[in-house]
Parts: structure tokens; C-alpha cells; sequence
């Protein structure tokens, strides 16, 4: 297997009437509604049977959060990849164009989207005029929100100049915001909390935004040795970020639902469902990325650990906006 694009006369000798990157485009094209519908019809379906209420425009909230989520993950991924090509022998310097502009700009829509929401009293406003924006200074969320909307502006403009790496600072603003604002005061222990959620938050980031860069990579440089080498490099720090993510997960989830009542929330509440799924999601990920460091490991020369990885990518595109469901469900009930 190698990433070389077939020409176009090898296409057309193969099927004369078959379009090169017709398939590929149907199906980034079915993975965009599908990121779109999950959390747009996610709540509804999640609540049902199960007695609970979301709030107004649960569906919309979780898209933008899940955009938000995917606009970290993307410059993240990059400057973590980044350092690993500087471990890497012989790495050609060619490398793939950044998408962290675009991706800070999805964020700052999102965050904007989000800080609306959160200058009408967390409700769906319908008019500019329902807007506060004086008063998300006087509330604890609406000064988090601010704060992600200027991060992602800041983080833009550093992408834009002459050292994005200076990005980091706006993102990891973005990621200490979003751990602050997913563990209010009035939670037990919230700084125990939102330091499980940092490093949570971060190591999917740098785990989902990293396997699309050294893919994007990969496909810049071909059927290379230096190649090889960089996807095992990411395979040996994923196992890490694994490590980390499961663990800070696992923690977070028996804070939220007590081990006695875990097993009975995980199928009668929306927020148990949820998480049940993502956990699943998961396993399916941590398969494919054991499926691909064996080939890695049968053959270190070749790239045929790109096709498990392919897969890995995509279902961590489905984590995020599963993650994204997920902060806008109601917590479970700690009995």
C-alpha cells in the first residue's frame, strides 16, 4: 500500500466511466451530516424514556461545542506533529498546508455562538436585541466565554504570522476555560474537576488533531522511510495520550456517577447513554490503533498501518461530536 494518488490514466484504464475522488467526496460528504445530525437530534434521542428535560437549544449547543472541541484538536494536533518531524531522520521539509487559520476561525464562531447563548441566560436568543453583552461580565460563564471568543481571535492571528507556534497560549487559554466552565463552584471539589478535564481535554486534542496531521504528512511525503518513522514515533506518544485520556475519563465519570449507581445510570439517563456510547467509540478507536502499530511493527518500512488509521481518524472525528452531546446533556444524579 502507499499513498501515491493513481494517475489519471491508470484510472481511466482501470474503469473508463469511474471518477477519480468521486468516493472519497461522498464520503467526507456523509460524515459532515452525520457530524452535523448527531448533535442536532442527539438530545432528543438520548432523553427519550428517561424522564429528564434538556435545555432550550440543547441540539444547537452541542454542535457549536463540538466545533469548538474539532478547533482545538486541529492546531493542537498540529504543533504537536510538528515537534515529533524534528525527531525524525532525513524528514523531507516538505510539509502539508496548516488548516489552524480555518480552524480558529470555526472556533471563534463557535465560541461566539456559545457566548449568545450564554448572555441570554443560557437560552436560544431569536434577536440581536435579546443579547446582554454587558452582562457576561458580571457572571462567572459569561467572562469563560468571552475569554474562549478572544482566545481563538488571538490564536488566528498567531497562526497568521511569522510564529504560530505563539498559538499555544491562546489554545491552552481556550482548554483552562472549558475545564473551569464544565466544573462550576457549586460541584464537589470543582478544581479536582477541571484538572481531570485539562488533561482530558488535552491529550484527545493532541491525540485526534495529531493522527490527522501525521496523515496529512504522510500523504506530502509519500512512500518514504522518514514516513514509517513518523507514524511510529505518534503510535509510541498515542499510547500515552490513551493512557491518560482513560484514566482521567474513568475518574471523572465515578465523580459524576458513584460506582453503585453507575451501571444503572450508564442506560437510564441521557448523560449515562451518551457516555456509553463514547465510551464505545472508543474501544473501537484504541482496536484500530493496536491494529495499526502491529502492521507498523510487521513491516517498519511500509505504510500499510495508514488504512487502520484512516478508520482511527474518523472515528475520533465521531468522539469529538459524541463529546460535544455530551456537555450539553444534564448531569446524572448523584444518589
Amino acid at each position: 500500500m502507499t499513498l501515491i494518488r493513481p494517475t489519471s490514466e491508470a484510472t481511466d484504464a482501470g474503469d473508463p466511466t469511474r471518477r477519480p475522488g468521486a468516493g472519497r467526496a461522498v464520503a467526507v460528504l456523509v460524515l459532515a451530516v452525520l457530524a452535523v445530525a448527531i448533535p442536532l437530534f442527539g438530545p432528543s434521542a438520548a432523553l427519550h424514556g428517561t424522564g429528564e428535560v434538556a435545555a432550550p437549544g440543547a441540539g444547537g449547543v452541542a454542535l457549536l461545542r463540538a466545533v469548538l472541541f474539532a478547533a482545538l484538536c486541529v492546531p493542537l494536533g498540529e504543533l504537536f506533529v510538528g515537534l515529533l518531524v524534528r525527531s525524525v531522520p532525513d524528514a523531507p521539509p516538505d510539509v502539508p498546508r496548516s488548516w489552524a487559520p480555518w480552524a480558529a476561525a470555526a472556533g471563534f464562531l463557535a465560541a461566539l455562538g456559545l457566548a449568545s447563548v450564554v448572555a441570554t441566560g443560557n437560552l436560544v436568543p431569536h434577536s440581536l436585541s435579546e443579547i446582554n453583552v454587558g452582562g457576561l461580565y458580571e457572571s462567572r460563564d459569561g467572562k469563560l466565554a468571552l475569554l474562549e471568543v478572544n482566545a481563538f481571535l488571538v490564536a488566528g492571528l498567531c497562526a497568521r504570522s511569522a510564529r504560530p507556534a505563539a498559538q499555544v497560549w491562546p489554545l491552552a487559554a481556550v482548554v483552562v476555560a472549558e475545564a473551569l466552565r464544565a466544573h462550576p463552584p457549586t460541584q464537589l471539589s470543582p478544581l479536582t474537576g477541571s484538572g481531570l478535564t485539562l488533561v482530558h481535554l488535552t491529550c484527545a486534542a493532541l491525540w485526534a488533531g495529531g493522527l490527522l496531521r501525521v496523515l496529512r504528512t504522510l500523504r506530502r511525503w509519500g512512500p518514504a522511510e522518514p514516513g514509517a518513522a513518523l507514524l511510529g514515533l505518534y503510535a509510541r506518544v498515542a499510547a500515552v495520550l490513551l493512557a491518560a485520556i482513560t484514566a482521567t475519563g474513568v475518574w471523572s465519570s465515578l465523580r459524576r456517577m458513584p460506582p453503585g449507581t453507575i451501571l444503572e445510570q450508564l442506560t437510564d439517563t441521557a448523560y449515562g447513554r451518551t457516555l456509553l456510547a463514547k465510551v464505545l467509540l472508543v474501544a473501537v478507536v484504541a482496536a484500530l490503533a493496536l491494529w495499526a502499530r502491529i502492521r507498523l511493527h510487521r513491516a517498519p518500512a511500509s505504510l500499510t498501518a495508514c488504512a487502520p488509521a484512516r478508520a482511527e481518524v474518523v472515528a475520533l472525528g465521531l468522539v469529538v461530536v459524541v463529546s460535544g452531546l455530551l456537555t450539553a446533556l444534564p448531569l446524572p444524579i448523584r444518589w
